[in-house]
């Protein structure tokens, strides 16, 4: 068995604290990855595992991704909600892909475009 160097230490560490980051940091955009039961079976462990390989692959360092149980709508699973800082509203999206997730951190969570196409509600859904 090879022994770790202080350049393997030093890139696990750095892996570390940029996963702490996206998880509990404070960030510019949060991405919410629905994964209940319904959500996992319709594919959200490859949705979450697009929205980190878009984050790493921009390197972006402030975006927060999260994950939450059922979002209540099983048949338009999978599912995300972004949320920007200083917008009006989150935005649920549904049906979600791989291809889907990259035309997302385009348009909306770069660029501040909604892509009205795959959003399913604009806005929080408790009601008043």
């Amino acid at each position: 068995m090879a022994k770790i160097t202080i350049a393997d230490l030093e890139k696990i560490r750095e892996e570390s604290r940029r996963t702490l980051v996206l998880r509990e940091g404070a960030g510019r955009a949060k991405v919410t990855v629905h994964m209940g039961t319904c959500g996992i079976a319709a594919g959200a462990r490859d949705i979450m595992s697009a929205v980190l390989k878009e984050i790493e692959d921009r390197n972006l360092t402030d975006v927060i991704v999260t994950n939450s149980g059922c979002a209540g709508l099983c048949s338009k699973e999978p599912m995300i909600t972004v949320e920007i800082v200083n917008y009006p509203a989150p935005v649920k999206y549904i049906e979600m892909t791989p291809g889907r997730i990259k035309k997302v951190f385009e348009s909306h969570i770069i660029n501040g475009q909604i892509v009205k196409e795959y959003a399913l509600a604009i806005g929080s859904e408790t009601t008043h």
